[in-house]
This record gives structure tokens, C-alpha cells and sequence, in this order.
């Protein structure tokens, strides 16, 4: 006897009831996955916004006279205090800036780039206070 007479219509009950088995166990983890996307897009706005927060500071101090920078460098004479150039105490997302001058050549031979320095020779480093991230570059006149 032949089977061509009868016609299949549709899905079982049990095709359905797989389908939706299937779509229910692999539902959870697409979701995790869009959660951590949409969460790693909220850090890289931060981590972008903090960037050109302290890269617009760095820009600003380069374009500063080399004369001034070096002023500074010399009255503060720690790189590990911050300057004058730094945000006032308060300002939201706070940028410290610091100045020394600079040890490039290392004549002095004690593999401390803050003593022995080098005239015409500055370092800048910007960050946001409490954030471990900064920028920092070399400066001559």
C-alpha cells in the first residue's frame, strides 16, 4: 500500500514542543551575551569620555609656553605632586598634572629619570584623580 495519499499538513506536537525547547535553552545564553555587550559599551563610553577629558588637558598644556612648564617644574621639583596646572580641588573628574624635568640620556647613571636631567627636556603626565589611567609625553621647546 502507498503512502501518497496521505498528506502532512503541518508540524506534530512534538516538533512544536522541541522547537520550543530548544529556542528556550539557547534564549538564556544570547541574552548574557547582549547583557555583557551593552555592559562593555557603557565601559567603553566611560573609558572613552575619560580619554579626551585627559588627552583636551595635555593638548592644552603642550600649547603652553616650554618657559612656563619649565617654571613650574622646577618650583614643584617632586613628579610625584601635582601642579599648579591641575583642576581646581572639587572640579568633577579632577585632572592632575604633573611636571619634572627629565633624565633622558641617563649621563648620570643612576637609572632614575628625575635626577641628572637634561636641559630643555620636560615631563607631562596628566590623569584623573582616583582613575589609574593617565597620559604622559616629553616636551622641549
Amino acid at each position: 500500500m502507498s503512502h501518497r495519499g496521505l498528506r502532512d499538513d503541518g508540524y506534530s506536537y512534538l516538533e512544536v514542543l522541541m522547537a520550543i525547547v530548544i529556542l528556550a535553552i539557547s534564549i538564556a545564553p544570547a541574552m548574557d551575551a547582549l547583557t555583557a555587550g551593552v555592559r562593555g559599551a557603557q565601559i567603553h563610553s566611560t573609558l572613552s569620555e575619560e580619554h579626551y577629558h585627559v588627552f583636551g588637558r595635555l593638548e592644552e598644556l603642550l600649547a603652553q609656553p616650554f618657559d612656563d612648564l619649565d617654571a613650574e617644574a622646577v618650583a614643584v621639583s617632586d613628579p610625584s605632586v601635582p601642579t599648579s596646572y591641575s583642576d581646581t580641588l572639587g572640579a568633577p573628574r579632577r585632572r592632575l598634572v604633573y611636571l619634572s624635568r627629565y633624565d633622558g640620556d641617563d649621563a648620570d647613571t643612576d637609572g632614575n629619570p628625575f635626577t641628572g636631567v637634561d636641559p630643555g627636556l620636560i615631563w607631562v603626565r596628566v590623569q584623573i584623580e582616583g582613575r589609574p589611567r593617565s597620559l604622559e609625553t616629553l616636551t622641549t621647546p
